[in-house]
């Protein structure tokens, strides 16, 4: 893939896009997918834009299956799960959050098991669940963002909750026969981003983390960027997995970065 593909196909998960993705209509909302296969033991169920819901991971261990990131609803989740069934595989023990945002998050009260995100993460969540309570902040965001709006035409309810699980800085899981590496970093997407690294398959995992700041009118800061650039250049990874793509080689995803710099 080169630089031009990486711009075209995904502006919003690499940081360029100046603003919200715009929601395209190609596919119907809840157009299921299968699963697709990174290494021996890592899985990933496809980003749909249509609703801007972002891909999830599956990390298969011998003890503990770990999930990377919570989707947008619980119908993301219940086709998400049905894409494990019909693959084999089975549901989560674990699930792990890469930040706050409502595509990531709000399908966690759905979920098998239990879920773990930084405190910061968590502290945000609480916040959202809180607003939620209000009259007319459902309504606010449906109006404000076009995609949560698509994926709500339904009528079911918008669920906020915190994880079961808080840490901070950092956190290892064994998971059997490979370990999950939380950590928590400064990026300029969100002040609560954390990356899950899979040494055992040299997979790093990055949510959102390398775009803009839609919630700061798409501000890209960019002496972020250069830290969690560093960040990527000291880990021993083959793949770079962001949230709203295909995965990526380090090669590809810290050459288009530096591009972008």
């Amino acid at each position: 893939m080169n630089s031009n593909d990486l711009y075209q196909n995904s502006r919003r998960a690499v940081g360029i896009s100046g603003g919200r993705a715009l929601c395209p209509t190609a596919r119907k909302v809840g157009y299921k997918m299968e699963m697709k296969r990174l290494t021996e033991h890592i899985y990933y169920y496809p980003h749909q834009p249509e609703t801007d819901r972002p891909m999830l991971a599956y990390v298969k261990g011998e003890k503990i299956a770990l999930v990377i990131d919570a989707g947008a609803s619980a119908h993301h989740v219940d086709e998400f799960y049905a894409a494990l069934d019909v693959a084999g595989l089975r549901k989560p023990n674990l699930t792990a959050i890469t930040h706050w945002h409502w595509d990531h998050t709000f399908g966690m009260h759905r979920i098998h098991g239990l879920s773990i995100a930084g405190a910061k993460t968590s502290e945000l969540l609480c916040r959202e669940k809180e607003r939620l309570s209000e009259s007319g902040y459902e309504a606010f965001l449906k109006r404000d963002d076009e995609c949560l709006a698509k994926e709500y035409a339904g009528g079911q309810s918008i669920v906020a909750t915190p994880s079961a699980i808080q840490f901070e800085d950092r956190l290892v899981l064994n998971l059997g026969g490979m370990t999950a590496q939380l950590f928590e970093t400064a990026a300029p997407h969100s002040e609560d981003t954390t990356l899950i690294y899979i040494p055992e398959e040299k997979a790093l995992f990055l949510g959102d983390a390398t775009s803009e700041d839609f919630y700061n009118n798409g501000y890209m800061d960019k002496s972020k960027l250069k830290s969690l650039i560093h960040i990527i250049e000291e880990i021993d990874c083959n793949y770079c997995v962001l949230s709203h793509t295909e995965p990526l080689s380090k090669t590809e995803l810290l050459g288009y970065l530096d591009s972008v710099l």
